[in-house]
C-alpha cells in the first residue's frame, strides 16, 4: 500500500499566497523555461547529430552547453530589419503574443505537491481553477494568432500563405487534442490539473486510455508545427514559412515559443497521462519520501524531458508530410477516432458509476462501434480509386511535354542512338 501524502485534492490551497510567494513561482517559472529552452536546443542538435554521425556543438562551453547562449547573443545583435511592405505595429506586436502566450500557460501546470516554500506553506504550482485545462487550450488558441499576424502583417506572400497553414492545421489538431482530453475529465470527474494529477495517485491515464494517449501525442506534435508537421515553415515551398521577413529578437521569439510550446504540451502529457509530479514505476511503494518534498521535481522534468525526446526523434527520423495528407489525417482519422473512443469511454463509465447497463444495449453499442472502427479504417479513403496517366500518343512510354524550340525532338520520347567514328583525334566525322 502506498504512503499517503500531501497532495492538493482541491482547490483551497490556491488563492492563499503572499504577493512576494506569487512573485517568486513566477520568476522561478519564467526562468527555469528560458533555462529548459536553451537546454532543449542544445539537447536536439546533440542528439540529431548523434542520429546522423556527427559531433553537434562541443566548443563553447563543457560539452558546447553554452552554445545555445551564443546563438541567443548572435541575434540579438543582427540588424533588426522591417519590411518596407510590412504593418510596422502588428509586425512587432505578433512575435510578443507568441512568446507571452507561451509563458502563460505553465501558471495551472502542478510541479509538486504542497511545500514549504521559504517558510510559507504552498504547492508547487502558481495557480489552479476549475477548468485549468481548457485555460490552457484558450491561451494556445490565442498563440496562434502571433503566428497568423505575423505571416500577414510582413508583406510577403511565403510569409502570408505560412500563416494561413499555421491556422488551419491548429483548428484541425487543435479539435483532435481536446477530443482527446475528454475521456481524461471523464475519468478523474474535473478540468482542474491538481485534481487530475491526484485521481492518477494509483494509476496513470496514459495506460488505461491509450487511444487517447496515442491520440493526443499526435495532436500535440501537429499543434506545435515540429517535424514531419513544421508545415507553416516548409523551407522546400515558402522559404521559412510565416517568419521569412523577421530577425534579430523578433526572430528569437518566435524560435522561443516554440519550444516552449513543446515544453508546454509535454508538461501537459504529463500532467494528464502520466501521473505529473507522481514517482514513475511506484518507486513511492519502496520509497516513503519519493513524492514529498522536492523530489517531484526531478520526476516531473524527466517525464518532460521524455516527451521532449520524443519530439527531437521524430525531427531527426521522419520527413516532413504533403499537406493535403497531413490535413486528411487528422479530419477523416484523428478527429473520428476520438470520437468513437469517447463514446466507448462514456459508455463504459455508465457501466461501472451506475451499477450495470443492460445486456441488449450493450451489445448493440458494441456493434455500432465495430463497424465504424471498420468504415473508418478499412472504407475511407483506401476505397478511392487510384488516379492513373495514360502515356500521351507519340511518346512511347512517356507522358505530354511540350515540343522542344525550332522543331526539336519531343522530351521524354525514346530517341534512337547515333554514333560517329573518325580515322584520326583530330580529323574525320565528330
Amino acid at each position: 500500500m502506498s504512503p499517503v501524502v500531501p497532495m492538493v485534492d482541491d482547490l483551497s490551497e490556491f488563492g492563499q499566497d503572499a504577493w512576494w510567494v506569487i512573485g517568486l513561482k513566477t520568476l522561478f517559472i519564467f526562468l527555469i523555461l528560458v533555462l529548459l529552452t536553451l537546454f532543449n536546443i542544445w539537447w536536439e542538435r546533440r542528439v540529431v547529430a548523434r542520429m546522423q554521425h556527427r559531433i553537434g556543438p562541443n566548443v563553447h562551453g563543457p560539452f558546447g552547453l553554452l552554445q545555445s547562449l551564443a546563438d541567443g547573443v548572435k541575434l540579438a545583435l543582427k540588424e533588426d530589419i522591417v519590411p518596407k511592405a510590412a504593418d510596422r505595429v502588428v509586425f512587432i506586436l505578433a512575435p510578443v503574443i507568441s512568446a507571452t502566450t507561451a509563458f502563460v500557460t505553465f501558471a495551472v501546470i502542478p510541479f509538486g505537491p504542497v511545500v514549504n516554500f521559504f517558510g510559507e506553506r504552498t504547492p508547487l504550482q502558481l495557480t489552479d481553477m476549475p477548468v485549468a485545462v481548457l485555460f490552457v487550450m484558450a491561451i494556445a488558441s490565442v498563440g496562434i494568432y502571433g503566428i497568423v499576424l505575423g505571416g500577414w502583417s510582413s508583406g510577403s506572400t511565403y510569409s502570408l500563405l505560412g500563416g494561413l497553414r499555421s491556422s488551419a492545421q491548429m483548428i484541425s489538431y487543435e479539435v483532435a487534442m481536446g477530443l482527446a482530453l475528454v475521456a481524461v475529465f471523464l475519468y478523474a470527474g474535473s478540468m482542474s490539473t491538481s485534481e487530475i494529477v491526484a485521481a492518477q495517485g494509483d494509476l496513470w491515464f496514459g495506460l488505461i486510455l491509450v487511444p487517447s494517449f496515442v491520440i493526443y501525442l499526435i495532436a500535440m506534435v501537429g499543434e506545435t508545427n515540429r517535424a514531419p508537421f513544421d508545415l507553416p515553415e516548409a523551407e522546400g515551398e515558402l522559404v521559412g514559412g510565416f517568419h521569412t521577413e523577421y530577425s534579430s529578437l523578433k526572430f528569437a521569439l518566435f524560435f522561443l515559443a516554440e519550444y516552449i510550446n513543446m515544453a508546454t504540451v509535454s508538461a501537459l502529457a504529463t500532467t494528464l497521462f502520466l501521473g505529473g509530479w507522481h514517482a514513475p514505476f511506484w518507486i513511492d511503494h519502496v520509497w516513503a519520501g519519493a513524492n514529498q518534498g522536492y523530489w517531484p521535481l526531478l520526476w516531473f522534468f524527466g517525464k518532460i524531458m521524455f516527451f521532449v525526446f520524443i519530439f527531437i526523434w521524430l525531427r531527426g527520423t521522419l520527413p516532413r508530410l504533403r499537406y493535403d495528407q497531413f490535413m486528411a489525417f487528422g479530419w477523416k482519422r484523428l478527429i473520428p477516432v476520438a470520437l468513437v473512443w469517447i463514446v466507448a469511454v462514456a459508455t463504459i463509465r455508465a457501466i461501472s458509476l451506475d451499477g450495470g447497463l443492460d445486456r441488449r444495449y450493450l451489445l448493440i453499442g458494441i456493434g455500432i462501434l465495430a463497424v465504424l472502427f471498420l468504415v473508418l479504417f478499412f472504407v475511407g479513403d483506401n476505397a478511392e480509386p487510384e488516379e492513373t496517366a495514360e502515356p500521351a500518343a507519340g511518346t512511347p512510354g512517356g507522358f505530354p511535354v511540350p515540343p522542344m524550340p525550332a522543331g526539336g525532338p519531343v522530351r521524354g520520347a525514346a530517341q534512337p542512338l547515333t554514333f560517329h567514328t573518325s580515322s584520326t583525334v583530330t580529323g574525320g566525322d565528330a
